[in-house]
């Protein structure tokens, strides 16, 4: 073999070297950068998921509270009637039924 050829493929080889070493670290990086991605990804969604079951259960008491609020208005609308004597007829009503319970 000739001199000039052991050069050209002691060059080749060393270029080879130097472009894995210059390569590897940005191939790493990439990989790196997709597995954060895909982290990320996995967080936001499991994070999404929790959101939309809170904003259900929030739903369901905010429908819960309107039927409360409605039942104690009602009771309050009921106690003002009691109040200006315009609902004797229930009272006297829960009286007779009272009064026929306790005769059975």
């Amino acid at each position: 073999m000739s001199t000039g050829l052991i050069v050209a493929i002691a060059v080749v080889v060393v270029v080879v070297i130097v472009l894995l070493v210059a390569v590897a670290p940005a191939m790493r990086r990439r990989r790196e950068a997709r597995q954060l991605d895909q982290r990320r990804g996995e967080a936001a969604d499991q994070h999404r998921g929790e959101a939309q079951s809170r904003e259900a259960r929030a739903e369901v008491a905010e429908q819960k509270a309107q039927r409360e609020r409605a039942e104690a208005e009602l009771h309050e609308a009921r106690a003002q009637m009691h109040d200006k004597g315009l609902a004797d007829e229930e009272l006297d009503e829960s009286a007779g039924r009272e009064g026929s319970e306790r005769t059975r």
